[in-house]
């Protein structure tokens, strides 16, 4: 062995164990030096070299400072077979050490709360609400911030029913990241069975039995907590464990910590006392001086009812404190005991500020709100600056109480400023807390500073990993790193390191947007003008990222946008009762969730997507505006946006596929005054007819316009001023500048000649380019042309060239290549700024542009092959398909129709019911046919009559035609027929039918019969009817919606129909060569002055303030918030009762106790006279007696008792 000084192990501590054997290594003393001996020694002759350097490497691991024992693992036997962690320390450890093991070599989180349990484990019966307040209150508090709770960790008392409610909590938990941690301190002495900790195996758990002890000296550990601290107390220094307790509360509350955001904070400490003894008084006291909040559960017993009363007195002395004591504590303690014990109460009460009393009996609040109201309430009393209240904000933050935050942080004492707040603020967008967003920008958070283009990028990086907007950026971000890694370039890295989380940047964002809102979102986070000549559109976007230290240019507008992509509602709805610009808002979040739920794999994720109001708000807050103004509500619907890259109301509620919206009166008030252009609405169709076909009585009085009034007005005072309201009214729904018309001329000054034409050739115009003129036309021209495609069909249908074809022929094949040129326009050449790809697809959406497409290609190849003699027929073939195509395009021009336009949403929902009919019916036709084949003529190889027989006659069968004489073998006439299969083939001979089995083949007629023409057909009508009863009442909007697209449709045409549309095409054609551009304002998007534009944004924000006040009134005023609000004052009007109660209670025990002590007074001066009169008659006693008395009421009014002096205001009143 060697000796003290020349070993590596001088460090040793007594009672270390070995590493292989698990035994304890001895420190023997002789007279020459100091040896080490083990078990494992003298079994394996291990050379003391070795010993001696596996017991530094056991140094290493176990980090020197745990001298007094070991670190390992516990395995509690019996039912519950958990396992948790345990360490055995000296009571002079260093706090930091242990908190260090419990976060860095355990793997615990930083708390966010941690609660330190006085008390309670002295009663043998506990009372039901109190078990119910630690196992409901304490440890949902905890829950639901992630806390520590700190207890003996001994199975008894109120620690045992903490234990299984932090059991319970945990397996109800879904949350792997928020959970509770029951951290047991306890002294080694008091543990039972607590050799078995240290008699295992280092490298292999303690097997530890778990048993419920009477009250006595030691008790087993409880097994429902996970780590547990063993303090082996110096015996010198008892109740040591009390004071490690408060040397790791106060380490602990010094560290700091976060909670979900990027902010963090001093973790907050609090105890919480039930009952206590005596000994307890000592360990707050000193909690007291580290500045740690007390709660005291009234009720409980014990020392925290005595603080509980004494503080309700407000008023007391030393011998007060001392019997409550006594009383509390009936059984005998020493006189110099219960002196220390008053001085520490009144020690205590002196720190009031850190003193907060719960009553669970008395009050409704939970047990969080009172934890949070005591750490706030302990701040106060320190500090009035705001930056000190950032603790108690944020953890009013973590924990959702924003009632606290408002009647205790923001309540006027502290002066908030925005920058204070910024920090908070981004942790409850994070945390999805909108009550404390609303309170933050309420006081003093500006968004417009707060929200930079980096601000925005964090927002977007923190989504959770499972919801649809990551999936979707993380699929844009593959894309864009594919196109990187297929370029060869190094794109800018993503992720961080050690970071798993992508890192996305603006520009996936506008990706995913551009999906959802196409031309509505353009330019969305880029810089603008964008650059031109790039290489590629993706470094382009890389380089038009805006700058991250640049303020979001409608803040209010992308936190909507970032709220909606996580379907947020809460959070969104009022960042859209603040933002600007609330119909297009509205109606673009109805477009995304839309989108989102089709993508959306959660059902009930997509169905809360689904249900979301944002269509109903445009729709209540339109009423509100058309309501107030129509001529207002009118221009709303046209204007460019400013948010939403000058896209119209209208617009966005076509991307949203709002029904609802259209349907509404103030739209299609519009729309038919955009129908109608510049004529009245009540004009006849007969007078447009008249005219159409009479083209000089439009300058009559046959038809009236509606401008003509106001075009009568003198222009220099109509524009005299900008915000005049018949100036809105000329800027907003004139189909011209009326600024720009100015520069005519007055018309007084004009000439007679100049003044007529300008009539003749303004009259001519609106006319002709109303949308309802411009319809009209094509419904005309498209009768037309059908009935010259039957002319030629029927009568002139020449044979190929040179004998043809006829001239009305070549009519017909020049009108339909001015279909095509319309068709061709549609498709491509629009002011849409997009590629042709999309643009085409676009196109190809509509289905009546399907059977436009589907006609001309149907056209094209009967006219190729009409020109070739082989396939003449097949072209007549051909185009008498086409006659049929074209002709059933005559419903899209009759779904203008009021009476028609329903009728035909109808027949198109019940095109997709025949459709679910016809495949039904398919199996048993097929069923049938393909059997009664086979029985009935097994031997006839023709696929054609196969066919006709499986397919066709079943199908006949349906409707009536039964040929008995071919399956009933009894009807079947004597006829020729013959078996042979090459007569058969040949036709000479029909096959004879097989009568085998003509008896089944009757049966399975019979079932067919039964199934087809009762069950399917009956079904079908069933159906039908269903359909019909669900469409009916939402025909009316569907069918509005569908005269919006055609209005739009006809609107953008040109004024003149095939054939004559191709004047116009070649005007266009040479204007677009000339790059000039037609002077005509469109109906539907209207560019405003910014000043008009400004006042109409201010009024529509109004208007939406107006909607949401009434909103709040019909809220407040539903039955349900009366019945709160009466509740509530319920609820106040006896805590006032109980109050007075309480008053009442009070003013008695003081009458009681000045009643006593004025007696009490009085006895003792009375006896004292009497002693003094016994032991000197003289009559000068009488002086000195009296002077006695007067000497002993100066001496106790020289030392009063504790809260003498306090002014008590219920008394004084």
């Amino acid at each position: 062995m060697q000796h003290l000084n020349e070993s590596p192990l001088h460090l040793l501590p007594p009672h270390r164990r070995c590493i292989r054997c698990g035994g304890e290594v001895e420190v023997r003393q002789t007279q020459s030096r100091t040896v080490f001996v083990c078990r494992c020694y003298s079994r394996h002759g291990m050379a003391a070299e070795e010993l001696a350097l596996s017991m530094q490497k056991m140094d290493r691991q176990e980090k020197g400072h745990w001298a007094a024992g070991r670190v390992g693992d516990i395995d509690f036997t019996g039912p519950s077979r958990t396992r948790g962690k345990f360490v055995r320390v000296r009571s002079s450890a260093d706090p930091a050490h242990i908190y260090e093991l419990l976060t860095e070599q355990w793997g615990l989180s930083p708390p966010h709360l941690v609660v330190a349990l006085v008390g309670g484990d002295e009663l043998a019966q506990m009372k039901p609400w109190l078990r119910d307040t630690v196992r409901k209150g304490l440890v949902k508090a905890a829950q639901s911030t992630g806390a520590w709770i700190l207890t003996s960790g001994l199975r008894f008392g109120i620690t045992k029913h903490l234990g299984q409610a932090v059991r319970d909590h945990s397996l109800a938990s879904t949350s792997s990241k928020v959970r509770v941690v029951a951290i047991g301190i306890a002294p080694w002495t008091m543990i039972h069975n607590r050799d078995m900790l240290l008699t295992a195996r280092p490298d292999q758990p303690a097997a530890y039995p778990t048993e419920d002890l009477p009250h006595g000296a030691v008790y087993s550990l409880d097994c429902n907590h996970s780590h547990f601290v063993l303090v082996e107390e110096d015996p010198q220094r008892p109740g040591s464990t009390s004071e490690m307790r408060v040397k790791l509360l106060k380490h602990i509350s010094l560290q700091r910590t976060a909670y979900g955001g990027t902010g963090s904070f001093e973790i907050p400490v609090l105890c919480l006392l039930v009952h206590g003894e005596p000994r307890i008084l000592q360990r707050m006291f000193k909690g007291i001086l580290n500045a740690t909040p007390w709660l005291i559960l009234a009720g409980s017993g014990g020392v925290a009812d005595i603080l509980v009363t004494l503080i309700n007195r407000g008023c007391w002395d030393a011998e007060v404190v001392q019997e409550l004591l006594q009383d509390t504590f009936p059984s005998g303690h020493h006189s110099t005991d219960i002196s220390s014990w008053v001085k520490l109460i009144q020690k205590i009460l002196d720190h009031g500020h850190l003193l907060t009393v719960h009553d669970p009996e008395q009050e409704t609040s939970e047990l969080d709100t009172v934890i949070l109201k005591a750490l706030v309430k302990a701040c106060k009393s320190q500090s009035q600056e705001a930056q000190d209240f950032l603790d108690e904000l944020k953890l009013a933050v973590a924990w959702n109480r924003v009632d606290i935050a408002k009647s205790e942080i923001f309540n006027g004492d502290v002066e908030w400023r925005a920058c204070d707040l910024e920090e908070v603020m981004m942790d409850a967008l994070v945390n999805d807390k909108p009550d404390f967003v609303r309170l933050f920008v309420d006081n003093g958070v500006n968004l417009g500073e707060f929200l930079t283009y980096g601000r925005l990028q964090e927002l977007y990086c923190s989504v959770s990993e499972k919801s649809l907007i990551h999936f979707l950026l993380l699929k844009k971000l593959q894309e864009k790193q594919l196109l990187l890694a297929s370029a060869r370039v190094s794109g800018p890295t993503h992720s961080e390191p050690g970071d798993k989380r992508a890192r996305f940047t603006l520009h996936e964002v506008s990706k995913v947007l551009k999906d959802f809102l196409h031309d509505s979102c353009k330019g969305f986070y880029q810089k603008l003008p964008a650059e031109k000549g790039s290489k590629s559109r993706l470094f382009q976007g890389h380089k038009n990222l805006p700058d991250m230290e640049q303020r979001c240019e409608n803040p209010w507008r992308d936190l909507f946008l970032w709220a909606i992509l996580q379907n947020r509602q809460q959070m969104a709805n009022y960042f859209w009762a603040m933002g600007p610009e609330a119909v297009a808002a509205a109606l673009a979040a109805c477009k995304i969730l839309k989108e989102m739920a089709h993508l959306e794999s959660e059902a009930e994720s997509a169905r809360s997507m689904k249900e979301a109001k944002y269509e109903q708000f445009a729709l209540d807050l339109f009423s509100e505006c058309y309501s107030n103004s129509e001529d207002r509500a009118y221009a709303l619907l046209v204007r460019k946006t400013q948010c939403w890259s000058k896209s119209t109301v209208l617009t966005l509620a076509t991307e949203a596929d709002a029904k609802c919206f259209f349907a509404h009166d103030g739209v299609q008030a519009l729309l038919t005054k955009i129908w109608w252009g510049a004529m009245t609405t009540d004009t006849a169709i007969s007078k447009l007819v008249l005219s159409f076909f009479c083209p000089p009585l439009v300058w009559t009085n046959l038809i009236k316009f509606s401008d003509e009034e106001l075009e009568n007005r003198g222009r220099g005072e109509q524009f005299a001023e900008l915000d005049s309201l018949d100036t809105e009214k000329a800027l907003l729904l004139t189909d011209e500048d009326p600024l720009g018309s100015e520069a005519v001329g007055d018309p007084g000054t004009e000439s007679n000649g100049a003044a007529w034409s300008r009539f003749l050739l303004r009259r001519w115009r609106r006319f002709w380019s109303a949308p309802v003129t411009v319809f009209l036309g094509n419904v005309i021209m498209y009768f037309a042309f059908l009935v010259l495609f039957t002319y030629v069909l029927l009568l002139d249908f020449c044979p190929p060239p040179p004998l043809g074809p006829s001239v009305a022929e070549i009519m017909l094949y020049f009108w339909v290549f001015t279909l095509v040129l319309e068709e061709l326009r549609q498709s491509f050449f629009t002011d849409e700024d997009i590629n042709i790809l999309k643009k085409l697809k676009l196109y190809v959406e509509d289905n009546w542009n399907k059977c436009d497409m589907v006609a001309i290609c149907l056209f094209v190849v009967g006219l190729s092959c009409r020109m070739v003699e082989r396939t003449y027929e097949a072209g007549r073939t051909v185009l008498a398909l086409d006659f049929m195509v074209f002709t059933l395009r005559l419903i899209h021009i009759f779904a203008i129709h009021k009476q028609l336009g329903p009728k035909i949403i109808i027949v198109e929902r019940m095109m997709k019911d025949v459709f679910f009919f016809l495949f039904f019916l398919s199996v048993w036709l097929i069923a049938y046919g393909v059997t009664t084949q086979a029985l009935l003529h097994p031997n006839d190889p023709r696929l054609d009559w196969v066919f006709r027989r499986a397919l066709y006659r079943p199908y006949l069968h349906i409707f009536g035609q039964i040929p008995l004489e071919e399956i009933d073998a009894a009807r079947m006439p004597e006829m020729n027929c013959t078996m042979e299969i090459g007569e058969i083939i040949k036709g000479t001979l029909p096959p004879c039918p097989n009568i085998y089995a003509n008896w089944l083949v009757i049966l399975l007629l019979v079932i067919y019969l039964l199934v087809t023409n009762v069950l399917l057909l009956n079904l079908l009508i069933a159906m039908f009817s269903y359909t019909f009863q669900v469409v009916q009442g939402n025909t009316d909007i569907f069918w509005k919606f569908q005269r919006y697209n055609l209005i739009v449709e006809y609107h953008s045409r040109p004024a003149l129909a095939p054939p004559f549309i191709i004047i116009s095409h070649l005007s266009q054609l040479f204007l677009s060569l000339c790059k000039k551009t037609e002077s005509k304002l469109e109906h539907l998007e209207r560019e405003l002055p910014p000043v008009l534009d400004q006042k109409l944004m201010t009024w529509e924000t109004v208007q939406k303030e107006n909607y949401l006040a009434r909103l709040e009134r019909q809220h407040w005023e539903s039955s349900e918030e009366r019945l709160k609000s009466t509740s509530s004052k319920v609820q106040s009007v006896l805590k006032t009762v109980e109050g007075f109660k309480e008053q009442v209670k009070r003013l008695s025990s003081m009458e009681a106790q000045i009643k006593y002590w004025i007696a009490d007074c009085f006895a003792q001066t009375t006896s004292k006279l009497d002693r003094d009169t016994a032991k000197d008659p003289r009559p000068k006693a009488s002086a000195g007696s009296s002077a006695q008395p007067q000497q002993n009421q100066t001496t106790k009014q020289e030392h009063p008792g504790y809260g003498a002096n306090k002014k008590l205001p219920y008394i004084d009143e």
